[in-house]
């Protein structure tokens, strides 16, 4: 099934999770997916590491097994900017063999060490190039707080307007944590005609570490309240551990009550975590049936 199917009759509840290192066996991935099963997500999303043809074997094997084994849609995530159309081809034949019909169009992180392609310079080239040569449903990423190389918000969203418009069926963000910039990024999407369901994309905090990581990635803004938990807690794992999942139950409980198309979790292959916020919010899905009307 096509994820973009499901926004139509639910809110959605998805998870990400990503390929072990090259040291570590695939079997772990597969022992978390087994603790996962309960929670039973509308779909699994499988990053796509560095490593290049390796990484996207590793990728195609878990989302393949996602699909096949595990009985769940999965969604494969495909950066382009160190592919070429022969090597996407490919990409798109293995996951068509294997069933999976979703993919999260990337353009992906530069590597200053690594020379770029050229036939893929943006995520748009990719959703255009895939739409020319299969039936996959696309998915995209969106940056509420704007893209950390975006000159503006304004030129941020002209670009995923660009991006939607080759063809893109559904959005997920980048995490946040404070939901009034995916509110709103949301009325502002809407406001130049982006109508596709935009997913809400959430980090549960595991320390300190993490969350300074996540801030020179991505340029995140931290809140007071967000920035006081980690000071109270951050020399008390266990403790950083359960407020950190709280916070995000807080967050998620808000989005829902603003009618959120769905809500994807940032997992770090985490079961407990995962397990944890779906049981504190499971009931609140339960009742956020809806139809999703892209003129709201």
């Amino acid at each position: 099934m096509k994820t973009s199917e499901i926004f139509k009759t639910k809110t959605v509840f998805s998870l990400e999770i990503f390929p072990p290192k090259r040291t570590t066996s695939i079997e772990v991935i597969y022992r978390t997916l087994d603790e996962l099963q309960g929670i039973n997500p509308d779909f699994i999303s499988v990053t796509y590491g560095a490593g290049g043809s390796e990484a996207n074997s590793t990728t195609l094997e878990i989302a393949s097994s996602i699909k096949n084994n595990y009985g769940i849609e999965s969604v494969a995530h495909l950066p382009c900017i160190y592919l070429d159309k022969p090597g996407v081809h490919k990409i798109l034949r293995g996951l068509q063999s294997a069933g999976v019909e979703n993919i999260l169009a990337l353009r992906g992180d530069v590597n200053p060490d690594l020379e770029p392609k050229k036939d893929f310079r943006y995520a748009s080239d990719l959703v255009s190039f895939i739409r020319e040569n299969g039936s996959f449903n696309l998915i995209g990423a969106c940056y509420p707080e704007g893209h950390n190389e975006a000159p503006s918000l304004a030129d941020d969203l002209r670009n995923l307007k660009i991006k939607v418009d080759a063809g893109v069926d559904h959005l997920i963000t980048q995490l946040f944590f404070d939901n009034s910039y995916f509110y709103s990024f949301r009325e502002r999407a809407r406001a130049i005609g982006i109508d596709v369901p935009i997913e809400a994309g959430i980090m549960p905090v595991l320390n300190k570490k993490q969350i300074e990581r996540m801030v020179s990635l991505c340029g995140v803004n931290l809140p007071r309240k967000f920035i006081t938990m980690m000071e109270k807690y951050e020399n008390n794992p266990a403790a950083m551990l359960d407020a950190g999942i709280a916070y995000a139950v807080d967050q998620i409980v808000d989005l829902l009550a603003h009618d959120v198309d769905g809500i994807h979790l940032y997992t770090m292959n985490n079961p407990y975590i995962a397990q944890k916020i779906y049981a504190a919010t499971s009931v609140l899905f339960g009742t956020a049936q809806r139809s999703y009307d892209n003129t709201a």
